[in-house]
């Protein structure tokens, strides 16, 4: 098993608030009687050789930002054919909803959208699968006997973890660096999670206890679930490879 930290000072800049309020306050005027509708996912991979980011739903707009095929975007709402999405560089603005491929977890409940400021967290376990309210709770369990308090659930961490831990199956490796997302860091960038402080923990087991004794067994792994700087988690746990589970937690502080 490997762990690893990272360490970086948040990027997310207050003023993204009005742009991204000034940009629906426009696109609500220019509308008239169109109507935003949610959408139950938070992060769209972009199809397209490159797309163009406009500050309206509509061609007749004018670009404001681009992104190549392949980049992460992270989508606020839908209107007509267009998504309203934040884009690298903190651009807001719409983009053709033809373009752009849903992002699901692919085990489990489904993802929960953020607000425009950051993660959302909370302490509510429902969407969790048996398998990862199982280990959310072993840490908790970890946490507790050593004087810290408990980790809440952030949601888009929630859907990081889980998006890792299948890649892991899909492509048939056990490593920090994913062939699809690159690092830890370059994941949690790409699904535009804001933190201070981020760690992950990876394992390979046959059963959801055996999985966290082998964490608190490595000194890297249970500084990783000790570490007081951490409030918040997201635990993927995918059935498949070689070990029966694959486990990934991933850990911020904000």
């Amino acid at each position: 098993m490997k762990v690893v930290k990272i360490k970086r000072n948040s990027i997310f800049k207050i003023v993204l608030f009005f742009v991204f309020t000034i940009t629906l306050t426009k696109l609500t005027t220019s509308l008239g009687m169109q109507h935003y509708y949610t959408v139950d996912f938070s992060t769209g991979l972009v199809t397209a050789s490159v797309l163009n980011v406009r500050s309206g739903p509509a061609t007749n707009y004018p670009v404001v930002a681009k992104v190549k095929k392949n980049e992460y975007i992270r989508v606020f709402a839908g209107v007509g054919n267009w998504y309203i999405v934040q884009v690298e560089g903190d651009y807001v603005g719409a983009v053709s909803k033809e373009y752009v491929k849903a992002i699901y977890p692919n085990t489990g409940g489904g993802s929960s959208t953020g607000s425009s400021g950051g993660s959302s967290s909370n302490t509510n376990t429902s969407g969790l699968t048996a398998d990862e309210l199982e280990v959310f709770n072993l840490i908790n369990q970890q946490r507790t006997k050593n004087g810290l308090s408990s980790l809440k659930i952030d949601t888009e961490v929630q859907n990081v973890a889980r998006i890792k831990a299948q890649d892991m199956v899909n492509n048939n490796y056990f490593s920090h660096t994913s062939p699809t997302y690159g690092s830890p860091f370059d994941m949690l960038k790409s699904f535009k999670v804001s933190y201070k402080t981020a760690g992950e923990n990876i394992a390979g087991n046959s059963s959801n206890s055996g999985a966290v004794t082998a964490w608190m067994n490595s000194s890297g792994h249970r500084a990783n679930i000790l570490n007081n700087s951490f409030q918040y988690t997201g635990i993927g746990v995918v059935k498949g490879s070689q070990y029966g589970k694959i486990f990934v937690q991933m850990f911020i502080g904000k």
